[in-house]
């Protein structure tokens, strides 16, 4: 598969017969539609919400029963969901825009690969020396561990891509491609070791959940979010140049070297926050850059925030119906993304072979 497609109407041009909306439009759209679904969100559940629980936020006497469902459960693990949302919102657009192709995801890189061997290692093959860790600290090992996995193979593909091929973002997408697949052969070895406590412990975590929200998990993802689209932010001229194609971009000045250095190093932050946190979550990524796309236009200015609000939302709701639809038991939230993902990439596989006058 080609790793660039023709980049269509012009930046911030929309197709033919289509209107795009203002950019505080969709923005505030977006935003409206979110607080809704954070709405929902924190009332439904086995535990009634009433009004009053709202302000015990306010009081010094301990919280019980709806208060405290609401501002220890609910609140924190919703807000989790809309900055691991946004997150793998923003990762997304930034692959599709590095790659020039609408259906490249952040996986591609080996991100996820990466932090998913990482913790397998660390359930089985390092299971002793986790235990041995003091009971304060060992609430942090499979984050931390997931964490240094994805950074490990994002350093890991950016060095073996220059030595293998230099300059191509091809040849980038190749060597992600190899990772991912040793990656998931070391997966594949650590849970034929595993005892079945170690297997099922491997086998939750990579179907993703929300439910280790606290306040603090999201104060880092948060102001990590903050960070990454300010720099994002910075990079939408160079993208919309590149996806002119690399030429075009280094003929306006572009380093298109540093460029996809800058771009892979925050994807691998992003999505190692996200994975690190709430296990494998997929087609976020996919889905939401492609929505806010087809809908605002590809003008990277207006892409990358609104891809954040898409993504953000879009978890939000899955995540309230996986906690919801089988009360009191609670369904990994990745199966519900992917649920509605692997028929929405289908989708787009035939309307881009439309678009190119193929027969899908």
């Amino acid at each position: 598969m080609s790793t660039a497609v023709s980049p269509g109407p012009a930046q911030g041009v929309a197709p033919r017969g289509l209107r795009l909306p203002r950019p505080g439009t969709a923005g505030g759209a977006l935003a409206v539609a979110l607080l809704l679904a954070l709405a929902v969100a924190v009332q439904l559940g086995a535990v009634p919400v009433a009004p009053s629980d709202w302000w015990a936020w306010a009081s010094d006497a301990p919280r019980s029963g709806g208060a405290y469902v609401l501002w220890e459960l609910r609140l924190p693990r919703a807000l989790l969901a809309a900055c691991v949302g946004a997150a793998l919102g923003l990762a997304g657009a930034l692959t599709q825009g590095l790659f020039r192709n609408p259906l490249a995801d952040p996986g591609l890189l080996g991100v996820t690969s990466g932090a998913v061997c990482a913790v397998a290692l660390v359930l089985t093959v390092f299971a002793a020396s986790a235990a041995a860790v003091p009971p304060a600290w060992r609430v942090w090992v499979l984050p931390l561990s997931a964490f240094g996995g994805a950074l490990a193979v994002c350093f890991g593909l950016e060095r073996l891509a220059r030595w293998l091929t230099p300059g191509s973002v091809a040849g980038l997408l190749l060597t992600g491609l190899a990772l991912n697949a040793m990656a998931g052969a070391v997966v594949g070895l650590c849970t034929y070791l595993a005892t079945d406590e170690q297997l099922r412990s491997l086998t939750f975590w990579t179907l993703g959940s929300i439910a280790g929200a606290n306040w603090q998990v999201v104060a880092v993802l948060a102001v990590a979010l903050a960070a990454g689209l300010w720099q994002a932010r910075r990079l939408a001229h160079a993208l919309n140049a590149l996806a002119l194609g690399e030429a075009a971009a280094v003929h306006v000045g572009v380093d298109v070297a540093g460029l996809r250095t800058r771009l892979i190093v925050i994807v691998a932050l992003l999505c190692a926050l996200a994975v690190a946190w709430c296990g494998l979550i997929g087609f976020i990524g996919l889905m939401a850059p492609h929505l806010v796309r087809g809908w605002a236009g590809s003008d990277h200015r207006r892409v990358l925030p609104l891809a954040m609000g898409a993504g953000a939302l879009l978890l939000v709701l899955a995540d309230t119906v996986a906690r919801t639809v089988a009360i009191p038991a609670e369904v990994p939230v990745g199966i519900f993304t992917a649920l509605l993902g692997a028929p929405m990439f289908l989708l787009m596989l035939r309307g881009m072979a439309r678009q190119q006058g193929g027969h899908a």
